[in-house]
């Protein structure tokens, strides 16, 4: 197969269906879905396993110890049988072409980066009430670029401009020098040059993809835009974490070098 989906989940049945749901619509269907469930929910197993997949799955699981997403991450990359992975979280609906551009982009020595739109409760409770609606958001966000955007947050990441499209240059010339845990792509090979995920974090925020990019780019890697091409559509929720531990732990291992992680993949 040509890539293994890897989804970050915890507890939220009602987020991740719209989710699953938005695979059926992929144009690119060589791929894996892998669930990364940072805890053990009977709920969330059963809905799994009665979930009507299209193509083959996997459920990774771990004792719900607090906020060990990390360490789930690594799981689920051994647990992969693509060379290409690609990470999304569980409240992030995909756009039909989303998998087959990241695919398209995917090259050795490039880290894909893309972004996110963040809906509005509303548009957010039109997907939760009927997964079909997934196909009527690009005409909604553009209207509502031209007459109100509401409460919608990044709209303009919303909208999707093929590579064939006479707009193309648009996506070309937007950079994106940063990671978002929930919409990149890498190697295998890119991955384990830098051991993974670092597990020293253990709270939300920083450890899953500000960390991750300063190693990667530190081991060689090119971050490369996917704005405007591998769209996804983040379903409306709380949000707010305080970010200032992770940010000096990630100092600190900026100041000695140490973009090869120690509590990774292999442990040190």
């Amino acid at each position: 197969m040509k890539a293994s989906l890897i989804i970050s989940v915890y507890k939220n049945i009602r987020f991740l269906k719209p989710v699953l749901d938005s695979l059926h619509f992929q144009t690119e269907k060589d791929f894996e879905t892998i669930i990364s469930e940072d805890g053990e929910s009977p709920e969330m197993k059963e809905f799994i396993a009665g979930y009507p997949f299209e193509m083959p799955y996997k459920h990774i699981t771990r004792k719900d110890e607090g906020w060990r997403k990390n360490h789930c991450l690594n799981s689920a990359i051994r647990a992969s049988e693509a060379d290409w992975l690609i990470f999304i979280d569980g409240d992030c609906v995909l756009h039909p072409r989303f998998i087959e551009m990241h695919l398209h982009h995917a090259e050795a020595n490039k880290i894909l980066a893309g972004k996110r739109v963040k809906l509005d409760d509303y548009i957010t409770d039109y997907i939760l009430g009927n997964s079909d609606n997934i196909r009527n958001l690009q005409q909604i966000l553009l209207r509502k670029m031209f007459f109100g955007k509401g409460k919608i947050k990044f709209i303009e990441e919303g909208i999707f401009i093929s590579p064939e499209s006479i707009l193309r240059i648009i996506p070309r010339n937007r950079k994106n020098d940063k990671l978002v845990g929930c919409n990149m792509s890498f190697s295998k090979e890119a991955i384990y040059a830098i051991n993974g995920f670092d597990e020293d974090y253990k709270l939300p925020a920083v450890g899953e993809d500000y960390d991750l990019a300063w190693r990667l780019k530190a081991a060689g890697f090119q971050l490369v835009s996917m704005r405007n091409l591998a769209v996804q559509y983040h379903l409306s929720h709380p949000e707010g974490y305080n970010q200032d531990f992770n940010l000096n732990l990630c100092r600190q291992k900026q100041e000695i070098n140490e973009f090869v992680c120690k509590n990774g993949l292999d442990k040190h």
